[in-house]
């Protein structure tokens, strides 16, 4: 049995799968989400670590077995989220700073004034911007200098997620990551694949409190005998969730493109063992082969997609779950001219505008809850849109297929939708949940139980597709609207304009 832990933004999933490919327990729990402050985000790792073991062991008992029953463990992890725990103790210092976070946007904009952007996205393959670990890091310790001291003396461990999960699976034990996570942290040299002695340097970090990089398919490490498993299982497969996601696609041939729709949007490109580095604000980072070796892909990012939807249930209270999105969406003919730009957290690619805030455009006496709720899910398919037109510029490659995965893509409209503006066949598997799908099956191959030739059809189900059927004049009044309300929201305007 294959146990995978997918510990997302907004909850932790597991899967118990077979090494047939049958799916046999499963388990889900969403954890807090804390905003301290504008544009701050944070997570509790202990309540994480506590909903994973919860998870776990209702996955368990939902397939009516014990821990003995597990041949191996896969982790794959919401990326960039900054972990800082003491060694001794296993505690966090401080709450996990999120991926979405922006505290550390004032450190960007002087690291920026120094004119060295692009000298780090020469070494990283990354945009400077809050997103990433390094300046998480830096923040932390300016604001907590005492932290500082204790990392300085060895005291401190850091980590993403994966990181922090396999520290407290070994009860200690393990300090490590893979590869596909450490290229997310900018202290990582993409081209050399390890730590950047100079990237520490400039951002003063001490070296002692990062983990080892290891393949995303291999021995990681075991889970303790006297934790909370009770078993030492060994940890066999570990990738960040969007690598996670492209591996499950079987996205291992240059060219190869998937979108998983989440709490945000990630669309990557594999292109092998060619780390192309972007003009335009796509990012470069580190993929597995076919085998679960360190490759490159192409990456754009949208902060806010599926979490919009979220904000409407949460905070507008216009649904009461977002199932109900397509059947609002579908029943008007149109979004009325109301455009939604969810830049909660700015915009990524292709704009890369940190203090940019989101809006809500084109808003009459006429206008009802199905039109906002329509305009929501419209704008993540605009997003995605931006990012594929500017994949096709940057590798001259014509994209003609799109894999998608992720909740939100089971939504038909969006889909639909999407297909119309991009003029593309998008192939949507009956299991959506690459994500977790990946961590089984890089587990099941750095176990020796898969190879990559034998990953079992039964992991994916029937396939749906979507073609596009939209009016071309249709789709460019669209998107000028659309691309009109995003111009109002940019504050740096450094991004690409249309």
């Amino acid at each position: 049995m294959i146990l995978a832990i997918d510990q997302g933004t907004t909850g932790t999933t597991i899967r118990i799968t077979t090494a047939q490919g049958q799916e046999v327990g499963a388990a889900y729990n969403e954890f807090q989400q804390f905003y301290p402050r504008p544009t701050w985000v944070e997570h509790d790792a202990m309540e994480i670590w506590q909903v994973t073991q919860d998870s776990i062991l209702q996955a368990l008992k939902s397939a009516k077995l014990t821990s003995a029953d597990i041949t191996c463990i896969g982790i794959t992890n919401q990326r960039e989220t900054t972990v800082v725990w003491h060694k001794k103790t296993g505690k966090p210092v401080y709450n996990a700073i999120v991926w979405q976070c922006r505290r550390s946007a004032t450190i960007c904009q002087k690291i920026k004034a120094l004119g060295k952007a692009d000298w780090l996205h020469q070494k990283t393959g990354l945009m400077l911007d809050a997103y990433f670990c390094a300046t998480k890091l830096q923040w932390l310790f300016n604001e907590k200098p005492e932290l500082k001291a204790l990392a300085e003396k060895g005291e401190l461990a850091f980590g993403t997620i994966d990181s922090w999960l396999m520290w407290k699976l070994s009860n200690g034990q393990a300090h490590c990551t893979d590869h596909s996570n450490a290229s997310r942290t900018m202290l990582y040299n993409i081209h050399q694949q390890q730590w950047d002695d100079e990237l520490l340097e400039f951002f003063d970090i001490p070296k002692s409190i990062l983990p080892s990089i290891k393949s995303s398919a291999g021995l990681f490490c075991h889970s303790a005998a006297d934790g909370f498993l009770g078993a030492e299982i060994p940890i066999t497969g570990v990738a960040g969730d969007q690598q996670s996601a492209l591996f499950a696609q079987q996205c291992t041939q240059a060219g190869m493109i998937k979108n998983t729709y989440g709490t945000g949007c990630f669309m990557l490109m594999y292109t092998g063992d060619q780390a192309y580095l972007s003009n335009k604000g796509l990012l470069t980072t580190i993929a597995c082969d076919k085998n679960g070796q360190p490759a490159y892909a192409l990456e754009g990012a949208v902060f806010i997609a599926g979490a919009a939807v979220q904000w409407l249930r949460d905070q507008l209270e216009l649904i009461d779950h977002a199932s109900e999105t397509e059947t609002l969406a579908l029943s008007v003919s149109d979004n009325n001219g109301v455009y939604f730009v969810p830049a909660f957290s700015g915009l990524g690619a292709p704009h890369w505008d940190m203090q940019a805030t989101g809006s809500i455009t084109g808003l009459t006496q006429g206008c009802t809850k199905a039109h906002i709720v329509r305009a929501t899910l419209e704008a993540i398919a605009f997003q995605s849109y931006d990012l594929m037109q500017l994949m096709q510029q940057e590798s001259s490659i014509t994209i003609k297929k799109l894999k998608v995965d992720g909740g939100a893509c089971a939504n038909n409209f969006i889909m639909q939708f999407q297909a119309d503006l991009l003029g593309v066949t998008i192939e949507r598997p009956a299991n959506i949940e690459s994500t977790v799908l990946g961590a089984t099956i890089l587990a099941a191959m750095g176990q020796g139980i898969w190879h990559a030739e034998t990953i079992p059809a039964s992991l994916y189900g029937e396939i749906d597709y979507f073609t596009g059927n939209m009016e071309q004049a249709q789709g460019k009044t669209l998107l000028a609207g659309w691309h009109s309300a995003v111009n109002k929201c940019l504050v740096a305007k450094l991004g690409c304009s249309f």
